[in-house]
């Protein structure tokens, strides 16, 4: 087992480092189901088979044709006539034998007709090339079951991802610039005690050259209160005399000439991060504010009870704060000092989650639920990342279509530019409704793209009537997308494939933020744009 453990750290190390055991641990534990085994298809499923998902089930009932094999490279000679899931999962399974694949060859409307529950085992389903009909049809079997739908096409030299999820909450969202959570302005009694435990003005030169940086700050924040009526340097004006007073603390030689001291230069140079004042993130505030976090049942998930209890914690220990984070910067210092100082902020950041664990015990028994159905290591990493809360809500695919809830301001001011992302998504929802009216699409036999152009106009001209959408899409649009003849070139199809699975990836980790809720990428112009529709 432990060799096992082992080998799998190897080989997984680079993930490992992103996501963590157990980021790993949530991917081989899900079971994803792809709809077609397209290019687009087989390339998101590579990029979910090689960091180890537990299972995918392909749906598809197309037989591979010459044009599959042509621009797919997980079908081959051999695969032709053969059925694509069956093929494709063959090779796809190559890659991985830690992945447990399977197929199923059936289209997706039988087995909807025949067995909608069957979507409903899966972590996440991926629906590619979907004709709307289908998509509508499936988007309200697996909205209902609350199962994550990301629906993704490649058309000609356009990309297009839709993310469908009533409620997706993020625990870890691993912002890109996140502010440190010091304290210094509102400092708890031992970080106060490790402060007086230094003099500055009573050491060597070898300490006073690697005591940290947040220490120091801190050592003349407080001069500062006590000459300032309590009120810390808020201008620039005032920081910058706070910079000084900070550069005029570096001992000096015999010759009056200071020394080169990095932890003061340091300390002034984080006179910005260490000032932030202590808030709870707007964000954040907003969740506490919502309907799920104030109405605890036995059916709430564990995400609301922690962030009940942590409001609960604000509202009692934290004194108006959330718990704190416990981690510091690296910084200048000797390893005993900064272990020290960053042993104040550990210990501190475990008493708070044992005081949220103790309002999260209360709510589970209050709804009747074990205290253990919610473990102390996940109330810890949630009390770590409690600045970092996300929730992502997506309208249905039924909202987006009806036309009582289409979200037309989006679609107008984006059209405001008609060469906007946006006239791509009208021009693919025009395509589905030439499918829907002539069982095939616009383009795809050379003889026929000249009287497809107008063909494609109409339809261009109903949905936007239909809508009542006063927009104007040029004609070239309307010929470029006759010209590609729904044909999937393997770059787009490869581009889709890494941002489709890093979404999965996302939604099944529940790390990272994903988008919301639809994705336009536009290969001619290398440009890409999220919408809200």
């Amino acid at each position: 087992m432990a060799a096992t453990k082992a080998s799998k750290e190897q080989k997984y190390d680079r993930q490992l480092r992103l996501w963590g055991d157990h980021g790993q641990e949530a991917l081989e534990n899900s079971h994803v189901c792809l709809i077609n085994a397209t290019a687009t298809g087989t390339e998101i499923l590579k990029n979910l088979v090689l960091p180890g998902i537990g299972a995918f089930t392909i749906v598809d009932g197309h037989t591979v044709s010459g044009e599959d094999v042509g621009n797919n490279f997980f079908l081959s000679n051999d695969s032709f006539g053969k059925n694509r899931a069956q093929a494709a999962t063959e090779l796809l399974q190559e890659l991985n034998s830690d992945v447990s694949g399977n197929f199923v060859e059936e289209s997706p409307d039988k087995l909807l007709d025949n067995d909608p529950e069957f979507f409903h085992r899966f972590s996440l389903v991926i629906g590619v090339h979907l004709p709307e009909s289908t998509c509508l049809r499936l988007g309200s079997v697996l909205w209902s079951a609350s199962v994550p739908f990301l629906v993704c096409r490649s058309y000609g030299l356009v990309g297009y991802m839709r993310l469908v999820v009533k409620e997706h909450t993020v625990i870890e969202s691993h912002p890109d610039n996140a502010l440190e959570d010091l304290r210094l302005d509102q400092p708890f009694a031992e970080f106060t005690n490790h402060i007086q435990s230094y003099d500055l003005d009573s050491m060597d030169k070898k300490d006073h050259g690697h005591t940290p940086w947040i220490i120091i700050v801190a050592k003349y924040l407080e001069k500062w209160l006590s000459e300032h009526s309590c009120q810390p340097p808020k201008n620039y004006k005032e920081k910058e005399v706070f910079r000084q007073i900070i550069r005029e603390g570096i001992l000096k030689n015999e010759n009056g000439v200071p020394e080169d001291e990095e932890n003061f230069e340091e300390a002034i140079k984080n006179v910005n991060t260490a000032l932030n004042p202590t808030k709870i993130p707007s964000a954040v505030e907003d969740l506490f504010n919502s309907e799920q976090c104030n109405n605890i049942t036995s059916q709430t998930p564990p995400f609301w009870v922690m962030l009940q209890a942590v409001k609960e914690f604000v509202h009692g220990e934290g004194n108006g704060s959330l718990p704190v984070r416990g981690t510091i910067p690296d910084m200048i210092a000797d390893s005993q000092k900064f272990i020290n100082l960053q042993n104040v902020y550990r210990e501190r950041a475990l008493q708070d989650a044992v005081a949220v664990s103790k309002h999260v015990e209360s709510l589970l028994q209050s709804v009747g639920k074990p205290p253990e159905s919610i473990s102390e290591k996940d109330i810890k990493l949630f009390c770590k990342n409690a600045s970092f809360l996300r929730v992502v809500r997506c309208r249905s695919l039924a909202e987006e279509y009806s036309v009582d809830s289409v979200n037309k301001d989006e679609i107008t001011s984006c059209m405001d530019n008609p060469d906007s992302e946006m006239v791509l998504y009208l021009m693919l929802r025009a395509v589905d409704r030439f499918y829907q009216q002539h069982s095939r699409y616009p383009g795809v036999y050379n003889y026929q793209v000249e009287e497809d152009i107008s063909k494609l106009k109409l339809c261009v001209n109903s949905l936007l009537q239909e809508y009542n959408l006063n927009v104007n899409i040029k004609d070239d649009y309307v010929h470029e997308f006759c010209r590609y003849g729904a044909a999937e070139p393997h770059t787009v199809a490869a581009f889709l494939g890494g941002s489709a699975a890093q979404e999965a990836i996302k939604i099944i980790s529940h790390q990272f933020v994903p988008f919301n809720n639809t994705f336009i990428y536009n290969a001619m112009s290398q440009t890409s744009a999220t919408l809200q529709l």
